[in-house]
């Protein structure tokens, strides 16, 4: 059966509401991380299953691979459920952290299943708003077929440092979708082969956008809203080889913008902005799409989950047919520089702690069933960006898309946010200083040191301990 493509905007986006995050992330203060959660368990072995007609509802952002997966989910989850009804509810994305976390103040929701950002997870865990799979998972989930990292990433919490994966830790979700950035270059501007490192990437750009006058050389994102101006800002800041805080220590202010990090805030400012094109200082995934689509950009940054579009013929101007656009698009990994970081992106799927029971047993019954080896690799194919790494190196995934091979050789690279319950706080500062210094609001020194202050000011009143590991 076919079934949507991953095409258009979303991805993983991190939203900063401050009205929502003050009572959410007040409720922890003054608990170390470490501690035991409020978070209810899990039962190891799934209930019984109901046969009475029963939906069971996802929430999510309005984007390509919500549709899909509410596709997928009821063309095959109900060959083995024939009694289910799978809904994916969606909202615009800069509503979906509070369309979650306002229903789960109120102890009530209308969804069974809600899919989070990896730096959602603490917030909810915390406040007791999501199950503690752990012996759930330990009973019905092959761990060691995942990438350790991607699993931390997607439901662990605490988390653990980058690349590791801490056993004793508690599980609170399991992926669902994957993400990273790709490098999106125009092979008929500057030919077949991506640069390699970052500074020859900006060197590059300025040639092509002085070669093809009103083209810009590159295009990212740098909005004032979800996480785009602080990706942008942290991708950079790991490529020059410096770090967004020390976890342990839960230190910010001297660590954030140390040498390393004011390179990278003048190297993105000084060196980056000015090959962007004018007016681009809001810009965000559409907007990058639809320059890389109308041949307006000679090197772009975004999502994959977000760039299935840039091969529909109906949605560009650089050919008639997907062949004709892959001529003159290519996509890569990030290129290097210090160090070959590049962010992690995707989300998990949790359930809710105040889902009725057969809901709750229903979505275990689905996440059991959506881990499998075989599911995996028909979701795959379906448009999905799997965890598992025998489907992450599976024809139906590598085939299935040109930016396919670019996430699985991006997955040793990854590096993340920080995993706290403070974090919507500590990204909306970012975003807001961030975006200041590209738009010449803020001296790029100026921005990084008030970045720095202002989140270290977060933390420190929190009067919580450990850390939230990259």
């Amino acid at each position: 059966m076919p079934y949507p493509k991953r095409i258009g905007p979303g991805r993983k986006v991190r939203l900063a509401t401050a009205a929502m995050l003050v009572a959410t992330t007040m409720a922890a203060c003054g608990q170390d991380d470490s501690a035991n959660s409020s978070a209810p368990k899990a039962p190891a072995t799934i209930p019984e299953l109901t046969k009475d007609p029963l939906t069971l509802s996802f929430i999510w952002f309005d984007w390509p691979p919500a549709h899909a997966l509410e596709a997928f989910a009821n063309a095959e989850y109900t060959k083995e459920r024939p009694n289910v009804t799978i809904k994916v509810k969606t909202v615009p994305n800069a509503n979906w952290h509070d369309a979650m976390f306002t229903q789960f103040a109120a102890h009530k929701t209308d969804f069974d299943i809600p899919i989070l950002d990896s730096q959602h997870i603490g917030e909810a865990v915390t406040n007791g708003n999501i199950l503690d799979i752990t012996d759930f998972v330990k009973k019905n989930i092959d761990v060691k077929a995942y990438n350790p990292y991607l699993l931390a990433a997607y439901g662990q919490y605490p988390q653990a440092e980058t690349g590791k994966r801490d056993e004793n830790a508690s599980l609170y979700g399991l992926p669902l979708l994957g993400d990273t950035w790709t490098m999106i270059y125009r092979k008929d501007l500057i030919g077949d082969k991506p640069p390699q490192t970052w500074d020859e990437m900006i060197s590059v750009a300025e040639k092509c956008q002085a070669d093809h006058p009103g083209v810009s050389g590159l295009a990212f994102h740098q909005a004032n809203g979800s996480d785009a101006a602080a990706v942008t800002y942290n991708t950079v800041n790991g490529i020059y080889g410096g770090n967004l805080w020390d976890a342990k220590t839960r230190k910010i202010e001297g660590v954030l913008n140390d040498a390393a990090g004011q390179e990278a805030m003048d190297v993105l400012v000084n060196k980056m902005k000015p090959l962007t094109a004018k007016g681009s200082g809001n810009w965000f995934i559409d907007e990058v799409n639809a320059a890389v689509a109308q041949g307006k950009a000679c090197i772009a940054f975004n999502w994959i989950a977000a760039s299935g579009g840039l091969l529909d013929p109906k949605q560009s101007t650089l050919g008639t047919t997907r062949e004709q656009i892959l001529d003159k698009l290519g996509f890569a990994t990030l290129p290097s520089g210090k160090t070959n970081l590049v962010p992690l992106g995707g989300m998990g799927m949790h359930v809710s702690a105040y889902s009725p029971k057969a809901n709750q047993a229903e979505a275990l019954n689905f996440m059991k069933w959506f881990e499998r080896a075989d599911i995996q690799k028909k979701w795959a194919a379906a448009g999905g960006v799997p965890s598992r790494t025998d489907a992450l190196a599976s024809p139906e995934f590598l085939n299935a898309g040109p930016f396919n091979q670019v996430y699985a050789d991006s997955v040793p690279r990854m590096r993340d946010m920080w995993n706290v319950p403070e974090y919507a706080r500590l990204v909306d500062i970012e975003n807001t200083n961030v975006n200041a210094a590209l738009n010449g609001a803020k001296k790029p020194k100026d921005a990084l040191d008030d970045i720095a202050r202002e989140q270290q000011s977060v933390l420190d009143s929190s009067g919580r301990k450990g850390g939230g590991g990259l």
